[in-house]
């Protein structure tokens, strides 16, 4: 039987009183957010729209409510970037779109995970492409246990749109906290 507590999943296997050993298999599921306390910077800014409002812990996504990072317009190959000042092991990446419009402008972009600042970090290894959130604002991107200090969210081409609303870093348990 799966029971959760402070943020953790776990099944009990075993659970041998008389001798005094319980035997719990921990489950890889992420324990918290580490982005709210990093720091954000992106390509370019559109008027208010800065890099940290995508990690400010709201998952508000409609960009008139100035809670969204937005790119300069026609920019070529917009990128956002946070970082978390440390490598963890990071198992999921959330990310929340716009929900007033535009959502398809997202599509394409990639998420990339790594500990290199080469071309501002945008050739770090990819953890996933963003298709098509399908109407969906909010979607999870599995990484696989991929190890990084820098989280950036890069959309390739020319006359392109970076908005993000915001952007939820997960790591696993073997990840120092």
């Amino acid at each position: 039987k799966e029971k959760k507590s402070i943020g953790v999943s776990f099944q009990v296997v075993s659970d041998l009183r008389k001798n005094g050993l319980i035997l719990i298999i921990l489950q890889g599921y992420p324990l918290s957010n580490v982005a709210l306390k990093g720091e954000a910077t992106q390509s370019s800014t559109l008027s208010f729209a800065t890099a940290s409002k995508a990690i400010d812990g709201r998952r508000i996504s409609f960009y008139s409510n100035g809670f969204c990072s937005h790119t300069a317009e026609d920019e070529t190959d917009p990128w956002w970037r946070v970082d978390l000042q440390r490598s963890f092991t990071i198992t999921a990446v959330k990310v929340t779109n716009r929900g007033d419009c535009c959502a398809e402008r997202l599509d394409g972009a990639e998420i990339r995970i790594g500990n290199s600042l080469e071309n501002n970090g945008n050739n770090n290894p990819r953890c996933g492409i963003i298709e098509s959130l399908d109407g969906t604002p909010t979607y999870t991107f599995q990484c696989n246990e991929m190890e990084g200090r820098y989280i950036n969210v890069i959309m390739p081409g020319s006359q392109k749109i970076l908005t993000l609303c915001e952007v939820e870093v997960k790591i696993g348990l073997n990840s120092p906290c």
